[in-house]
């Protein structure tokens, strides 16, 4: 996949060893500890690798992307577009400043980047991402040039980011759909965008948005209690930890032309009643269930930042320029893939035997660092694999028994 856009041997050898040494269970991760993993005297290898050496990453974003697309598939797609943040010391690091950050829910200093996860049924994998510039950032040409920022590159906010990544995956899944949260989906530009292509979306609204009724204008929330009890209808979100993620949905329909139909969809929980609404569009008319299991796919971009961090170190990193952020990022991402293909394919070929869960991505990472090691026999490390499994097996039949039980 990567090798043809690898200008030199030796930088093929070491993109290698990057991804191989991102999938072990180093306590952290960045050049020295990676460099040292796969035996090297000095960082500086890695650091080249990074900062200098001959790799054209547009085309291998574009590798990647028909990686992911052609194992996963084009059916049923839905991309998600989320943000996450990596909080930082100091202000030499490229995109770093004073900004709030979903990780710990306050304004921080720290990086924020906007990611898009392709997601089908039974897998994920993250495919592109943008670094966000804050204004402080591109109003400051010093900085920019000391960080090795491109001089085409402008503000953007996190939707437009969000808008360039969609249009490219777009691109190759027609028929894909769109979900967000609240700072896409109440960004009217971005609506606009996929409204104008015909892409079905469902993306988080603000409870204060207001829909036009014969009435006058109304916030969602208002509307929600006017909801009879017979129109909220109890469906599953898809499958969690913890079991089915089973919500009360209501939908209310907005409007409709030759262009489309529009929707606000509203979700209550069935324990605390807290409420959250989404825009909904569509080409044509879609049931109830199809924009509960879009909505419902955009936890996914939640499990692909966890194990993006956790199995391959995607914010571990500890570099400051614009080249070596995003070639950072491109590696994680690939290898962060490579593993969701081999989980997907297993899935497919292998379903799991009574008693078994199925193969996780972190399974998968420890598997391969087992193997690799070739400290135990092969059939040592499959048996703890089949051992972890059923005893998760038994956990999680325990959990959906204790669920069954509150939800009767």
């Amino acid at each position: 996949m990567i090798d043809p856009h690898l200008a030199r041997p030796e930088t093929r050898t070491t993109t290698h060893q990057v991804i191989r040494s991102l999938l072990t269970p180093l306590t952290a991760k960045n050049c020295w500890t990676l460099a040292q993993q796969a035996g090297h005297p000095t960082p500086y290898r890695i650091q080249h690798l990074l900062a200098r050496a001959s790799l054209d990453e547009n085309a291998l974003a574009s590798a990647l992307r028909g990686y992911v697309i052609g194992h996963l598939g084009t059916d049923d797609v839905v991309l998600v577009v989320d943000e996450t943040g990596d909080l930082k010391k100091g202000t030499r690091t490229v995109g770093v400043g004073r900004q709030y950050t979903g990780v710990t829910g306050q304004v921080e200093n720290c990086q924020v980047a906007v990611y898009l996860v392709y997601t089908v049924p039974d897998s994920h994998a993250l495919i592109d991402h943008r670094l966000y510039l804050p204004s402080s950032w591109t109003e400051d040409e010093d900085r920019l040039a000391a960080a090795g920022v491109p001089g085409d590159v402008s503000f953007a906010t996190k939707p437009e980011l969000a808008r360039q990544m969609i249009a490219t995956a777009l691109q190759h899944t027609p028929k894909a759909w769109v979900a967000g949260d609240e700072v896409y989906g109440r960004n009217p530009g971005l609506r606009h965008f996929l409204e104008k292509r015909g892409v079905g979306y469902v993306m988080e609204m603000a409870a204060t948005d207001r829909l036009a009724t014969p009435r006058g204008p109304v916030t969602v929330k208002e509307l929600a209690v006017l909801v009879p009890d017979a129109a909220w209808q109890k469906r599953s979100a898809g499958t969690g930890s913890k079991g089915e993620r089973f919500y009360d949905w209501a939908l209310i329909d907005d409007r409709s032309d030759e262009r489309g139909v529009w929707w606000v969809l509203m979700r209550r929980n069935r324990t605390t009643a807290e409420l959250a609404f989404f825009h909904c569009y569509a080409r044509q008319a879609v049931p109830l269930g199809r924009l509960v299991a879009v909505a419902g796919r955009r936890w996914r971009v939640e499990e692909s930042f966890q194990q993006g961090k956790g199995l391959a170190g995607l914010d571990d990193h500890q570099v400051r320029t614009w080249t070596s952020w995003h070639r950072w990022g491109l590696l994680v991402m690939v290898a962060y893939a490579f593993v969701a293909v081999c989980r997907l394919r297993e899935l497919r070929h292998h379903p799991p035997g009574p008693g078994l869960v199925a193969l996780t991505c972190n399974e998968i990472v420890r598997l391969l660092h087992e193997l690799f090691r070739a400290e135990h026999s092969r059939d040592y490390v499959l048996g703890w694999s089949v051992f972890r499994r059923a005893h998760q097996a038994r956990a999680r039949q325990l959990h959906y028994r204790r669920q069954a039980a509150l939800e009767s």
